[in-house]
């Protein structure tokens, strides 16, 4: 009898979690793709409808274009500082683009997670890659042109950057296309609207993950 008393008990359910006090977790959240798909304006879509997205601000040695701010677009740094910060373990991920370089620091992450936010990385391909490496836990998105000729017309249109630039532009966009098979979503930017909802449902469903959940 004791016996069946004990086995009784192994089996009683455990008492529901109150459901309402869970809270959804923070990640890490990649988005990348070739120049000039579109990366920066979906990203600033998302940021604006979801408060719990907070942008990871990247260092790079380039030039600030137009109205850029340090600290807003970018940490704009000497390439020796950037260097040095390499050798200081400072960068998540960094890497050379375009004759630049680019890294996304250690403190606008770690963080920020912690404190159940959504870390956003508008990062190309080659950093994409360094951070799945190192945080296999990062939810990635491929944002990709509808053509080859698209992508083309829309780097022209931007009117910053020179012939010779736009032709290096797309000779390294061919190398990024295929990589789309190592991320976890796909977004083909062809309507502008429906590539927003896509990215914003996308990180909708990743914050209710069971496994992020949080009392």
């Amino acid at each position: 009898m004791a016996a069946r008393k004990s086995a009784a008990k192994k089996r009683a359910p455990k008492a529901a979690p109150n459901f309402a006090r869970l809270k959804p977790g923070g990640f890490l959240l990649v988005v990348s793709g070739p120049s000039g798909v579109g990366k920066g304006t979906l990203v600033a879509s998302l940021m604006e409808q979801r408060e719990d997205c907070v942008f990871s601000v990247s260092a790079t040695t380039r030039a600030p274009r137009g109205k850029e701010k340090n600290g807003r677009e970018y940490w704009f740094l000497a390439e020796k500082d950037f260097r040095a910060k390499t050798k200081q373990g400072w960068f998540l991920e960094y890497a050379k683009v375009f004759g630049n370089l680019y890294g996304t620091p250690n403190h606008e992450v770690e963080g920020k997670i912690k404190k159940g936010k959504v870390v956003v990385l508008d990062i190309d391909v080659q950093g994409g890659a360094s951070v799945r490496r190192k945080r296999p836990d990062a939810v990635s998105v491929f944002i990709a042109p509808p053509s080859f000729a698209e992508l083309k017309r829309r780097l022209v249109g931007r009117r910053t950057d020179s012939a010779e630039a736009i032709a290096r532009r797309l000779a390294t966009s061919q190398i990024e296309l295929p990589q789309y098979v190592h991320y976890d979503y796909l977004i083909v930017n062809d309507d502008l609207e429906s590539a927003k909802s896509q990215l914003v449902a996308i990180h909708d469903v990743e914050r209710r993950r069971i496994g992020r959940l949080s009392k």
